[in-house]
């Protein structure tokens, strides 16, 4: 009675799922290569020191080695660090697969765990590691975002609600949010960021954990087996002292002033740290509460709370002492690239080997990185100024993004300086997406800390001997002595293709003609471990014209419309790898078009590439100024494409929200699809007004102001911070956003504000003279509101090309709607500022938003690569488009789920997990299993929280989705915490003007519906209704949708009336918009009989009641209450869930099939695949 069959009319859900363009059929994964991946896993069962074991079931493939960092850990071994595997009598080496080792494939396999003796080494890891566990127990590192850490608020929300019954449906439950979710509350509280579960308590396991003064052991004690001392403060004050020796750890009879090392009495060995501490203090098992901690990423927006440290935790700085062995960065990344790639199993242990070396390389980076900031690296060259100085830190190479040497002058000085290393980071990258043997690029990260840029690079073998010139191909000066190499053409030739780099002629200092398959900037060099590197990517990709201004070019119409060239401040504008694919393939498509046209017998022979060095004005000569005339017209032409093609198709996907950004970071990834880079959004702010039914686009609109605010604040913040005295940073910080943010005028400095200066009258008074307050001291200090604004105006209109017309923030929320937690976010992200959370009160007129102690901590930006497995990648997008066309791809279903379901496996070191699991969550609920998906989609939630933030959009969706699942699982008020949730975070983020709202609001008012909470529900839906015609138009099926969830609500309340209202609105855009003949125009329109005839027996009933007179007895109408199958029907409708039908063993359609036969059934084809895969490789060969 609520319509289902009108799946087919609605348009594909808010946030479906991006499918990538697809790859060519030369690149494409073969369907059964996919089947030759893991082989059947295998059951080890572990014996541990004493009763205790463990199963584990593992592949065949796997290594001793991943087996030992897996039973790191795993909750029950987690605690051990120093032990090694037998299998029987012997020990297996960590480097043996588990499937060579003899016995091990006949199922039931059995091994021991065995402890090693421990080294100083050994007991230092073991040490460092234990006290990792323990601050895994307290909360404060997460607050903080320490290490990486930060909380799960999905695990907070879904306990204690596991066992919820559909038979509580009819209980009194308030389902009534907090204030601040509700629709129209202008409130945004920060304070709910980061729930607390009120029976959460955290554990601590000891007050003292360090490092004994008795330290190091004499040489005596060294003869029995002495390592360290340990000093311990139990939980029932017990100072105890530990010693740890090669064969474990044990209690000495020490004091704080007697030394005797000797064991005491009981004598109790143990060969963990933790089984020793669980044995002396009966407070606690400490191995029941140890869980392994969590690498994540640092959330920005929110911090530690007040009173957030419960207690102490251990003190294992001591045990930071250990200086690991540098590692040979360049030797492990290069060697890692050049493991053999031939069948799928080599190609994965090569993905799963470039990207651990890769991470590990970008968090030493990153420490690196902080580290020179802060002054703990001593630099290469100390003698010259700062901004000139390098470094050497953990074999990594350290520079600043500053123009040393003006080497930039001409490109545009110290902006030139700092894009360069983007541009080079994005050249890195470029070259290694192709990933061409023989050719080599340096590992390389970016990492923005307190105003300053560093660059980190791993050292080329060789290139700091000064007695030889490494350069073999390129030039060193700009262009004028040019080099090249037979070796490095033939490489770079392979990826002049892919990068649609030509290979082109330039003259050399004697006017003699140099060939190059690259800018001219980027150098070849020969390392002394012999193999090709290139260096200084940063021309990688062609200029941008638009922004390289020059008044001797001839400009086309179609740029000089919108105002093109611009004077950029920097001359390194360059076109996006995407923009260059858009326009190849238009000409392809013309090209093609007008083949056709004359009867051509092939129209496939296009290619086009172009040269990175045909714009430059620093010293490049060509031999032929017509190669080089044709090749200014095809970037001139790529550059009018950008305005005319790719900005308008933007604007459309904006437009039927096949793109719906939700702040900075979604909008600058739908930008970089289409190929426009970021500093056209200025232009993109005004095409806006001139498309039609722009008002539809004032969510794109208000996102893109705020960015350009956000953005222009961050080049402004970036030079603040470096006048900034170390020791005044959370004054200077919280003084900028006052003035940025603040409605109060009081937010200038008036006394210092130097924790260690007196501030108590009588010693003022004492003092001679008077000291000068930081505000008159301090450049940053004597910043006001006002001259911020000027700065923000200014910076908007040079870079951006727009001009924001605000003089302060109070003009941006009333003109623009920006929001203020909005801007708040968004530049915390940006800069790396970390501020405390608790709720800021933005309109005060008479004090300050912000104070130093609101301003936690700053952390480091990182860009860097970003590794993919490339087989994963490909699986992934053919599973993506299998789920947005399944009803019409059912023959490929059962094999691209098995792909899916293979691709668990491939990703499992990757951060393209959480992606994973949510696409085989959504398989598993479109097939009913709803147990499985529930499962699924809890984890991809986690990992978004995880690895793209706790308020990132992409997270907001898995919550939506997550409450779905949960929904359908019968668990309906965990799917209604999830949904509040999830509009509390786009409150935050975007506002409530956005269409995700819409959505949101729709799945609330429906579960409200089911929960029988009919004046709550009301409010959603009636929210619902106006964001759908605002942004969907009032025509549109969505909007009828809306109206007849509406009447459905009103007709479970008994108001006939309102009921047929919106049920005839949802009729009439029916009947105009599919026609009369139409399944969903038939069914309103027996609905509409239907109420009708409800509303005249209500009306009957109650005429005959006051009428007061005999006869027959009128029946009531017959109010329906929702069954829940029927909300869950309209709730995969309004997310654009559509059922696949399958069909069953007999060939037939039908609606259901079990999930297990279907994996059963794919599984029987493996072999078949594999043995077609073989075949195929042996035809190729």
């Amino acid at each position: 009675r609520h319509h289902g069959k009108r799946t087919a009319l609605l348009s594909d859900p808010v946030g479906p799922l991006q499918v990538q363009e697809r790859s060519s059929p030369g690149d494409r994964l073969d369907v059964g290569e996919t089947a030759d991946q893991p082989e059947r896993l295998l059951t080890v069962r572990v014996q541990l020191p004493g009763t205790e074991s463990l199963e584990l079931q593992v592949s065949g493939q796997t290594l001793v080695s991943e087996l030992h960092q897996r039973l790191m850990d795993h909750q029950v071994t987690c605690h051990r660090t120093c032990f090694s595997l037998h299998f029987g009598p012997i020990r297996i080496d960590g480097r043996t697969e588990l499937g060579s080792v003899p016995g091990m494939k006949d199922g039931g396999a059995l091994m021991k765990l065995g402890g090693d003796s421990y080294s100083v080494r050994d007991a230092r890891l073991h040490l460092r590691h234990v006290g990792d566990l323990f601050r895994s127990l307290d909360a404060a590192d997460a607050y903080d975002g320490v290490n990486g850490r930060s909380l799960s608020p999905a695990v907070t929300v879904n306990t204690g609600q596991r066992k919820e019954s559909v038979s509580k449906r009819g209980s009194c439950v308030d389902h009534r949010p907090p204030d601040h979710v509700l629709p129209g509350c202008k409130d945004r509280p920060l304070t709910p960021l980061q729930p607390v579960r009120d029976d959460r308590k955290w554990i601590q396991c000891l007050r003292v954990l360090n490092m004994s003064s008795w330290n190091p052991p004499p040489g005596n004690r060294k003869m029995h087996g002495d390592l360290l001392y340990l000093s311990v403060l139990t939980l029932e004050d017990k100072e105890l002292n530990i010693t740890s020796s090669t064969r474990g750890f044990y209690l000495n009879q020490s004091t704080a002033f007697v030394f005797n090392p000797k064991p005491a009495v009981p004598r109790i060995l143990c060969h963990s740290l933790v089984d020793l501490l669980s044995q002396i203090s009966p407070c606690h098992d400490f191995r029941s509460h140890l869980l392994p901690s969590a690498v994540t990423q640092t959330v920005h927006l929110d911090c530690t709370p007040q009173g957030a440290h419960t207690g102490p935790c251990p003190n294992i700085d001591a045990f930071s002492l250990l200086q690991p062995q540098s590692r040979d960065w360049n030797e492990e990344l290069q060697g890692s690239r050049e493991l053999p790639r031939n069948s799928l199993q080599e190609r994965l242990l090569r993905d799963q080997t470039v990207f651990k070396t890769s991470s590990d390389f970008v968090a030493v980076a990153t420490r690196g990185a902080v580290a020179v900031i802060d002054g703990s690296v001593m630099p290469l060259n100390p003698s010259d100024p700062p901004h000139m100085q390098m470094f050497i830190w953990k074999n990594l190479f350290f520079s600043l993004g500053f123009d040393v040497s003006e080497h930039y002058q001409s490109l545009g000085g110290d902006a030139a300086a700092h894009a360069a290393a983007l541009c080079d980071l994005r050249g890195v990258e470029a070259y290694t997406r192709v990933d061409t043997p023989g050719l080599h690029t340096l590992g390389t990260a970016l990492v923005d800390y307190k105003g300053i840029r560093v660059i980190a690079q791993i050292l080329v073998p060789g290139i700091l001997e000064k007695n030889q010139d490494q350069v073999v191909y390129g030039s060193n000066d700009c262009g004028a002595t040019v080099s090249t190499h037979p070796r490095f053409l033939e490489l770079l030739d392979k990826t002049s293709k892919s990068l649609r780099v030509q290979r082109h002629l330039v003259l050399d200092q004697n006017n003699v003609s140099v060939e190059l398959c690259s800018a001219v900037e980027t150098k070849g060099i020969v390392g002394n471990d012999g193999r090709c590197y290139i260096l200084d990517l940063l021309r990688t990709f062609p200029p941008d014209l638009n922004f390289q201004f020059s008044e001797e070019e001839e400009v086309p119409e179609e740029c000089r419309r919108f105002g093109f060239p611009w004077r950029h401040r920097h001359s390194l504008a360059s076109l996006r790898a995407e923009l260059l694919e858009a326009f190849v393939q238009h000409r392809r498509r013309v090209v093609s078009e007008a083949c056709r046209a004359v009867g051509s017998v092939r129209d496939s022979d296009f290619d086009l590439r172009f040269n990175p060095d045909v714009f430059v004005f620093t010293g490049v000569r060509f031999p032929s100024d017509a190669e080089t005339r044709t090749q200014r017209k095809l970037l001139w032409d790529a550059a009018a494409s950008l305005l005319t093609n790719q900005i308008p198709a933007l604007l459309r996907s904006c437009l039927v929200q096949s793109s719906v950004p939700m702040d900075g970071s979604t909008l600058t990834s739908v930008l970089h699809q289409h190929g426009v880079n970021v500093r056209y959004l200025g232009v993109v702010l005004k095409e806006l007004h001139r498309v039609e039914g722009s008002q539809r686009l004032d969510h794109i609109k208000r996102i893109s102001i705020s960015e350009v605010l956000s953005r222009s604040v961050k080049h402004i913040f970036r030079v603040f911070l470096q006048d900034v005295e170390p020791a005044a940073f959370s004054a200077a910080v919280s003084h900028f956003l006052n003035c940025l943010l603040s409605s109060s005028t009081c937010v200038l400095l008036d006394s210092c504000s130097d924790e260690l200066h007196a501030r108590r009258r009588y010693r003022r008074r004492r003092s001679q003279g008077s000291r000068p307050g930081l505000s008159t001291e301090c450049l940053w200090a004597r910043l006001t509101p006002t001259d911020l604004w000027t700065r923000i105006r200014t910076e908007a209109e040079d870079y951006y090309h727009y001009t924001i017309h605000s003089k302060s923030m109070d003009d941006v929320v009333e003109k623009y709607g920006v929001q203020r937690i909005s801007m708040l976010r968004e530049i915390s992200m940006k800069t790396g500022i970390q501020v405390r959370l608790r709720d800021y009160v933005f309109d005060s007129r008479h004090r300050p938003v912000f104070v130093e102690d609101d301003i936690v901590n700053m952390f480091p930006v990182v860009k860097h690569l970003r590794h993919t497995c490339t087989d994963a990648s490909r699986l992934m997008q053919r599973a993506q488009v299998v789920v947005q066309q399944g009803e019409r791809s059912h023959t490929h279903t059962h094999v691209h789920l098995q792909e899916v379901l293979l691709l668990r496996h491939i990703l499992s070191s990757f951060s393209d997990v959480a992606a994973c699991l949510r696409l085989l969550g959504r398989l598993s609920y479109i097939l009913e299993d709803h147990v499985d998906a529930l499962s699924l989609q809890e984890r991809a939630v986690m990992c978004s929280e995880r690895v793209h933030g706790v308020d990132h959009p992409q997270t907001i969706e898995d919550y939506t989705y997550l409450a779905l699942y949960y929904f359908s699982g019968g668990q309906h008020s965990t799917s209604l915490q999830l949904l509040y949730r999830a509009r509390y975070l786009t409150l935050l983020v975007s506002g409530e003007d956005h269409p995700q709202v819409a959505l949101l609001d729709s799945m609330l008012g429906l579960v409200l519906h089911g929960l029988m909470d009919h004046e709550l529900s009301l409010k959603f839906l009636h929210s619902a209704l106006c964001l759908t015609s605002k942004y969907h138009g009032v025509t549109s099926l969505r909007h009828a949708h809306s109206h007849h969830l509406l009447a459905t609500v009103y007709e479970a309340k008994g108001d006939f009336r309102s009921a047929l209202k919106h049920e005839n609105e949802a009729f009439q855009i029916y009947k105009v918009q599919v026609g009369e003949n139409h399944t969903s125009t038939k069914e309103s329109s027996e609905y509409l009989k239907d109420l009708t005839q409800q509303a005249v027996l209500l009306q009957k009933s109650i005429s005959h009641l006051y009428s007061n007179t005999d006869g027959a007895c009128i029946p009531p109408p017959q109010i329906f209450t929702p069954s829940f199958p029927t909300i869950l029907q309209q709730l995969n409708l309004t997310c654009g869930v559509v059922l696949i039908p399958l069909r069953n063993n007999t060939g037939v359609m039908s609606d259901f099939v079990d999930p297990a036969d279907l994996r059963t059934e794919m599984n029987r084809k493996e072999t078949f695949l594999v043995e077609e895969l073989e075949k195929q490789r042996k035809q190729k060969e």
